[in-house]
C-alpha cells in the first residue's frame, strides 16, 4: 500500500482537528474557521497552509490586543540622571513613544484581512466568490444584468 498524496489525504478536506504544531489559541481559530469555511464553500487539503496562517495570525492579533491592554499604546521615556558616582538617583520626563506592539498588531490585522479575503471570510470575498460561481454556470452575473438595465439593452427586466 502506498502512502496518499498530500493534497488527497482526509480525501482532499481539511480535517476538523488543527495540526499538532499550533497553539491552543490558534488551534481554537482553527476548529471555527474550518467547519465555516466547509459550509460555505468547500475547501482543499492544499488550502491548509492559508487556514494555518490565517490562525497563526489571529494568535499574533489577540497577543498584541492584550499587551496593548495592559501596557497602552504609548510608553512614557525617562532620562536616568545620576550623581558623581554614577548612581541613577532621579529620573527626567522626557515624553512619550509609541508602543512597538502597536505595529504588531496593525500587521497582523492586515495579514487578517488578506487572508480572510483569500479564503472567503469576509462578506465582500464572499459576494465575489458566489459572482465567480455565478459566472461558471454561464448565468449572468449581478453586475451584468445592471449593466444591461443602464445601457437599455436587456429585455429580461
Amino acid at each position: 500500500m502506498t502512502a496518499k498524496k498530500f493534497k488527497d489525504s482526509n480525501d482532499g478536506k481539511l480535517s476538523y482537528r488543527a495540526p499538532k504544531h499550533l497553539s491552543p489559541l490558534a488551534s481554537a481559530c482553527w476548529r471555527k474557521t474550518v467547519p465555516f469555511l466547509e459550509e460555505q464553500k468547500p475547501v482543499d487539503k492544499i488550502d491548509s497552509f492559508l487556514v494555518e496562517m490565517y490562525c497563526t495570525q489571529y494568535e499574533i492579533y489577540r497577543n498584541s490586543y492584550e499587551h496593548l491592554k495592559k501596557h497602552g499604546e504609548v510608553q512614557e521615556i525617562y532620562k536616568p540622571i545620576q550623581d558623581m558616582t554614577g548612581e541613577i538617583i532621579d529620573r527626567q520626563f522626557q515624553g512619550f513613544k509609541r508602543n512597538p506592539m502597536t505595529q504588531i498588531y496593525s500587521d497582523a490585522i492586515k495579514n487578517l484581512t488578506k487572508i480572510g479575503s483569500e479564503l472567503g471570510l469576509s462578506p465582500k470575498s464572499r459576494s465575489e466568490l458566489i459572482e465567480l460561481n455565478m459566472q461558471d454556470t454561464n448565468e449572468k452575473s449581478t453586475k451584468d444584468k445592471m449593466k444591461a438595465f443602464f445601457d437599455g439593452g436587456d429585455d429580461d427586466y
